[in-house]
């Protein structure tokens, strides 16, 4: 429990230094990416800034969603829309159209896992256990979604042709796509993987550090972790596979397709 000194410790001091560091290194990943011809220098530099906003308003409003289940589940709802707007606008460029149909993969991935968890009592029923992993599940399954959709879609412009010849054989409109989108979209479960194949060598994740400097004792920590890689493994998988589906049936497409 020593750590509970230690906990406080381990934090970074909020204050000038600070500001100045964030902003030093917002700077170098965003002249990096323009003058490394990648075309993402002013999203990184919009992405830190929207960061530092969002963090500091939640940090703000945190005690009190907590302090109440109706205002938590409130929250976690939030974070669905936002996700699926997100992944939505990843996809096919049109939020609005889109969102819809990119909630549908990010709730059936996350719903039946978190409720085993907290049903199980692994996850204690509480707005303070519950929220964190939500949003870890949620962040995750929209990753997965926005990848999924956008490597798919890329390979049915790409191989247009391939998809026109699975037509031309006899197959459905629904299995030629799938012939040419799986292989792509498979490549979306790739992080996830490769974070549970590493983890504990390459990285301490986030919930095992949280966990840990919480106070809790590093088997607790570990067993926290395992909980979440685990269950991002099954929420990312199902995530990838409805989005596949929605994909291949024209449910979620780019403008002039078809």
């Amino acid at each position: 429990m020593a750590d509970m000194a230690g906990s406080v410790d381990a934090a970074p001091e909020v204050g000038p230094l600070l500001v100045l560091v964030l902003v030093a290194l917002a700077s170098v990943a965003g002249i990096l990416a323009r003058f490394g011809g990648l075309g993402l220098g002013r999203d990184m530099l919009v992405a830190s800034a929207r960061a530092t906003v969002q963090l500091a308003v939640v940090s703000l409003v945190i005690a009190a969603v907590l302090g109440s289940a109706g205002w938590t589940s409130a929250f976690i709802a939030g974070m669905v829309v936002v996700a699926a707007a997100t992944a939505g606008h990843r996809i096919t460029g049109s939020t609005l159209r889109s969102a819809g149909w990119t909630a549908l993969p990010i709730v059936a991935g996350v719903a039946p896992v978190l409720a085993l968890l907290v049903a199980s009592t692994l996850v204690p029923a509480r707005p303070v256990a519950v929220l964190p992993i939500a949003g870890i599940f949620i962040g995750g399954a929209m990753s997965a979604t926005g990848l999924t959709g956008r490597r798919a879609l890329d390979e049915l412009t790409t191989r247009r042709g391939e998809y026109e010849g699975g037509l031309a054989l006899g197959l459905q409109v629904r299995d030629a796509a799938l012939e040419v989108a799986r292989p792509a979209a498979a490549l979306a479960l790739f992080p996830v993987l490769d974070q549970t194949r590493t983890v504990g060598l390459v990285t301490l994740p986030g919930a095992f550090v949280g966990v840990l400097l919480g106070g809790a004792d590093p088997v607790e920590a570990g067993a926290t972790q395992l909980l979440v890689l685990i269950g991002l493994l099954a929420i990312e998988a199902i995530a990838v596979l409805i989005t596949l589906e929605l994909v291949a049936t024209g449910r979620l497409s780019r403008p002039g397709r078809g």
